[in-house]
Parts: structure tokens; C-alpha cells; sequence
């Protein structure tokens, strides 16, 4: 069968490999093994994802902890039974390792299917739009994969309306990172991004001003110690939830830092024309 025919399950991963492959599992004679990949961020962060991959395609390569890969591949799910329940697993299931490196987004996903759940649409705490979806992509054989995805602001509207068997097209990326909720605004706080301040919303510049300020919160040492609370696309917001602990004055010395890092780093990737003065002050902390 030829990967590249097929439309409507396609994976693009590039990265480093962080774990030992180890034996999952046998079909018909052919074992299948387990490891993981580190793909990373233009922001210096990263995503740990779970790859399965034939032998057959490992055979010759030198595919160790610390080495690169760069594959093609399908986003699979399967049910894996866990202290007396069934569990949803996920996984990027290699169909092709690449030995030329084409110069694209080193994480992404496109997916053809149809919605098996009533879509799930609230509003957070934060009057953030968001929307879970199981998506049934069919593959080969009779089978499928549920894989769940999360729609933010305007793609959040649209899929709320959605029925259960109706067909969708997805493109988006694969993210290990997981979304915490919170209960209320009292037990944290805040750091807003209002990203139509800075660039005409577009979902490749949304996530180029995302790293921009992931980068930023990592260097004032406040890697792990948020959660985005919005990645609106199109809706024009970015929001950084922080614990209700966090020093008002670091809290400062980070707004500082991530307003100079969009300063600096807007004009020449996304503003024409530059931003303001005034449209630099469109970060807030509460």
C-alpha cells in the first residue's frame, strides 16, 4: 500500500529519540516496538510522543536513545485494559522513516473523519472557548481510531454545532503537554496575551507568538510552573495560568520580559507594519 495515497490520517514527526525501543507486541510474525520522541518547540519546550514501529522498518537503522528520526506515519489508538479499566492509548504508528530531513513543521497532523461523540463545548473560568471531539478516522481492514482532539475560540463554535456522524477535516499538531483545569480565578493568577495587539490572528502566527512567550517564561525560570488556559485560534488571546503563590514581583519581571521578547522578535517575524508603543502594552497580569 502506498502511505503517501492515503489522505486521512497523515503524521509528520521530527525529533530525538529518549527512551529504549522495547518489544510491544507480534502480528502475523512481525514484532512491533515501543519508544518515545522528543519533539521540540521553536519556544526551547517540547513534546514527549509514544511511537510504534515494525522491525522491519528498523532493520539497518541506528535508531538509539539520543539519535534523530524523522518519520511519516498514522495517529492510532487502541484500549488498553488498566486496574479493571479500559483505557484509551495513543500512539504515532510509523509507516515510513525518512532519511532526508524535508524542511517542514517537525510536528504535524492531518485527519479525515467523522464525529462519534456530541461534541463537549463550555467556557472556562477564564471566558475561554473550548470544545473536545472524538473523531473516528477510518483505516484499513474495517478498523479505526478515536482520536480526541481539543477545538479553542472560533474552531470551538463551529465544531459545537457539529452532529454525531458528520465529517470533518482537521489539521493541528500533537501535543503530550496535558490542560489542567482550574476552578476559579481566586486560586490563581493570570498573564494575558492579546495577540490581535501584535499580528492579523492567523493560526501559523499564533503559534509563533506562543513560542515567543514560552521562550521568554523559560528563561525567567517559569518553564513548568503554568498551564495555558487559552490558544484561541483566531480568537485573539493567549493565557498563562499561574498559582495563586506566584511572587507578584517575578510575575512582573515576567510580563516585563515577555513584552521585550514580542518587541524584539515581532517586526522582523510577523508585524507589517511594526507594532506600537501602545500596542506593546496589550499584556496584562492579574
Amino acid at each position: 500500500m502506498n502511505y503517501s495515497a492515503e489522505k486521512n490520517n497523515k503524521v509528520y514527526i521530527m525529533g530525538e529519540i529518549v527512551s529504549d525501543a522495547v518489544f510491544s507486541h507480534e502480528v502475523y510474525g512481525e514484532g512491533f516496538y515501543e519508544f518515545f520522541v522528543r519533539v521540540m518547540r521553536l519556544s526551547g519546550q517540547a513534546d514527549i510522543l509514544p511511537i510504534t514501529v515494525s522491525e522491519r522498518l528498523i532493520q539497518g537503522c541506528a535508531l538509539e536513545r539520543g539519535s534523530a528520526i524523522c518519520a511519516l506515519g498514522q495517529f492510532r489508538s487502541y484500549n488498553k485494559l488498566e486496574n479493571g479499566k479500559s483505557r484509551l492509548m495513543l500512539t504515532v504508528f510509523v509507516r515510513e522513516i525518512l532519511t532526508e530531513i524535508p524542511g517542514k513543521n517537525p510536528n504535524s497532523i492531518l485527519l479525515s473523519g467523522y464525529i462519534c461523540k456530541p461534541p463537549v463545548y463550555r467556557t472556562t473560568p477564564f471566558n475561554r472557548e473550548i470544545a473536545d471531539i472524538l473523531v473516528a478516522v477510518n483505516r484499513a481492514y474495517n478498523k479505526s481510531d478515536y482520536i480526541p482532539c481539543i477545538a479553542w475560540g472560533r474552531n470551538a463554535r463551529f465544531v459545537k454545532n457539529l452532529s454525531v456522524g458528520d465529517k470533518v477535516a482537521i489539521s493541528g499538531r500533537i501535543q503530550s503537554r496535558e490542560y489542567q483545569k482550574r476552578l476559579s480565578e481566586t486560586d490563581v493568577k493570570t498573564m494575558t496575551v492579546k495577540l490581535d495587539s501584535y499580528v492579523s490572528v492567523s493560526d501559523v502566527k499564533t503559534e509563533k507568538v506562543k513560542d515567543i512567550c514560552e521562550s521568554a517564561l523559560e528563561k525567567a525560570g517559569l518553564k513548568d510552573a503554568y498551564t495555558m488556559d487559552g490558544e484561541t485560534s483566531g480568537g485573539g488571546e493567549l493565557v498563562y495560568v499561574f498559582s495563586a503563590k506566584t511572587d507578584d514581583k517575578k510575575l512582573a519581571e515576567v510580563k516585563t520580559a515577555v513584552e521585550s521578547a514580542l518587541e524584539t522578535a515581532l517586526p522582523a517575524l510577523l508585524a507589517d507594519p511594526p507594532p506600537t508603543a501602545a500596542s506593546l502594552r496589550a499584556l496584562s497580569c492579574t
